[in-house]
């Protein structure tokens, strides 16, 4: 019996969204050195065009290779990819480096929790995106978390660099459900236009404010960190959120913040506050609530006719024309017959029906 693509893939897109949040994660104390000889406008700027220079290069060395592919970003997707790089390439990495600058980058690193409360809070009544009860409960405990960083004895310290960071998080949570709507394109692409475009306009902001371009080597240290730590975890991340849908892949990426605390406590010895283990703990339990998480039950597929890449699943089940791409995966325009059958699965490409 052939298995059904959820199946297949769910442990798999796991894995890539870890490997994102580990990624992202380290970047923000390799970004809070950086700051020491950047401005934060500025190395916002220099992140991204590291990423969209590598990534870039990568796309081009693999179009003049002939090497197969997603397929190219389709015009009807567009306006839901400028959407993205306005926000998560423009927006977010500037108020994260604004709020860095004068933050610690552990407690930095465990407040960006909130890009994936506020990612699922969209997919769910935004972007209609199904939740249950013990998705709802590991995203109180997320915020809690959070809470508990901001707390400063009698209340939530609401002019501190905290706000930065949640609108940093913001901005990437809307971010996230409009490259949704793009997750079956190709992630190289996505991710080098997104890079390319929003670091030179916020590195072209940053000198027109008055920022002056750190030495050579720091430079260097930023284009790295850019196309690791943003470039390939945002291929990574789109990757998974192709299978997983936007809330639940945004709840892995919430081990993000605990691979940056560790981090910053490490490598810029932070001191370790009960308030950063409490906030630690109530995170872990949340992103252990979504990990955990089981869904199966009887759904309806519409018919549905679209291009990506995939292999001869249960969800795949068609004829091929002449000239289609021999082996597997491969990706060609294919229709969707009408099914009804029951597995366990997620909210990904195939599966974004009502309950």
């Amino acid at each position: 019996m052939m298995r059904s693509h959820s199946d297949t893939t769910r442990r798999p897109s796991i894995a890539l969204a870890l490997g994102a949040a580990a990624l992202f994660g380290l970047s923000t104390p390799a970004a809070k050195l950086l700051l020491a000889v950047s401005d934060p406008w500025l190395l916002a700027g220099l992140l991204y065009l590291g990423s969209g220079v590598g990534l870039g290069a990568v796309h081009l060395g693999r179009h003049l290779a002939g090497a197969p592919g997603a397929p190219p970003l389709a015009r009807a997707v567009w306006p839901w990819l400028a959407g993205a790089i306005a926000a998560g390439g423009g927006v977010g990495p500037v108020l994260l480096m604004l709020g860095l600058a004068s933050g610690r980058a552990s407690e930095t690193a465990l407040l960006l929790n909130l890009e994936g409360v506020l990612t699922a809070l969209l997919a769910w009544f935004v972007f209609r995106e199904h939740f249950d009860r013990r998705i709802a409960l590991g995203m109180a405990a997320i915020t809690g978390g959070a809470m508990v960083l901001a707390w400063d004895g009698t209340g939530v310290r609401l002019g501190s660099p905290a706000l930065l960071v949640t609108g940093a998080c913001a901005a990437w949570a809307l971010d996230n459900n409009l490259t949704r709507k793009v997750s079956a394109s190709d992630p190289v692409q996505i991710a080098a236009l997104k890079g390319l475009v929003a670091g030179a306009v916020n590195t072209a902001i940053a000198f027109m404010l008055g920022a002056r371009l750190p030495g050579a080597r720091a430079v260097a240290c930023a284009g790295l960190v850019g196309v690791l730590g943003y470039g390939l975890s945002l291929v990574l991340f789109i990757l998974a959120l192709r299978h997983l849908g936007a809330g639940r892949t945004g709840a892995y990426f919430s081990t993000a913040p605990f691979v940056g605390a560790l981090a910053g406590v490490v490598a810029l010895r932070e001191p370790v506050t009960p308030a950063l283990g409490a906030a630690a703990g109530l995170m872990a339990l949340g992103v252990w609530l979504h990990a955990s998480e089981r869904h199966a039950h009887e759904h309806p597929h519409e018919a549905l006719e679209h291009e990506h890449a995939h292999r001869h699943d249960a969800h795949h089940q068609h004829e091929h024309a002449p000239g289609a791409p021999p082996g597997e995966p491969h990706a060609h325009r294919h229709v969707h017959a009408p099914l009804t059958h029951g597995h366990p699965h997620y909210p990904d490409i195939h599966h974004r029906h009502g309950h």
